[in-house]
């Protein structure tokens, strides 16, 4: 039987179209449960709707603390029965309440080759630092900011004349392979979380 996986979203939701379109394909065999959004104005909640999938809104501003927002998040996960939880452009950093709720199922994808260049803007940053290759990771979402113990990474050249968002588009087509599969593994039991590793299985 699928795995119900929950994907959090902030945004245009291209990730979430990745992991709906790698299902409708067969090469991920699980089935998105629920979609959560902090933002009403999410482009990801029209590609939730038009795959049929459940989405809710919650405002992060509705709540008074970080630990009260994940909460909420929390009870709409469990109303789902979701056994793996997908931030796909989640702009909010998890407070412990959902981390642990979830240990070792809370799985991000970060525009750079971890441990580099955590946080916002990573691929100016990269751009900024002169480095000559980028790229995208997958890693199990930790207590930590872009911390956690990391599943996949696929490398993208940074070309001469690039920019921010020239860089950033050539990335995004790797995150869209990268990120199906990763839950796959996850999925499969292929790893299990070692301390700060993940060790294949």
């Amino acid at each position: 039987m699928s795995r119900t996986l929950g994907v959090l979203i902030s945004g245009r939701g291209s990730n979430l179209q990745a992991i709906l379109n790698a299902i409708a394909e067969g090469s991920l065999d699980a089935r998105v449960g629920v979609v959560v959004s902090n933002k009403a104005e999410a482009q990801g909640l029209e590609r939730a709707a038009k795959a049929g999938v459940q989405a809710v809104v919650l405002p992060h501003k509705d709540y008074d603390s970080r630990e009260a927002f994940d909460e909420a998040v929390l009870a709409r996960l469990k109303e789902y029965d979701v056994d793996v939880v997908c931030l796909a452009g989640f702009m909010r950093l998890l407070s412990p309440v959902l981390v642990r709720a979830f240990p070792g199922r809370i799985l991000n994808i970060h525009p750079s080759l971890l441990p580099a260049f955590v946080g916002l803007h990573a691929q100016r940053q990269a751009l900024e630092y002169g480095v000559k290759v980028s790229g995208c990771t997958v890693h199990v979402v930790d207590e930590e900011l872009d911390h956690g113990p990391i599943l996949l990474q696929a490398p993208v050249p940074v070309e001469e004349g690039d920019t921010e968002e020239s860089l950033s588009a050539r990335i995004l087509e790797q995150e869209h392979k990268l990120y199906p599969q990763a839950i796959q593994m996850v999925l499969d039991g292929e790893m299990r979380v070692d301390e700060r590793k993940v060790v294949a299985i």
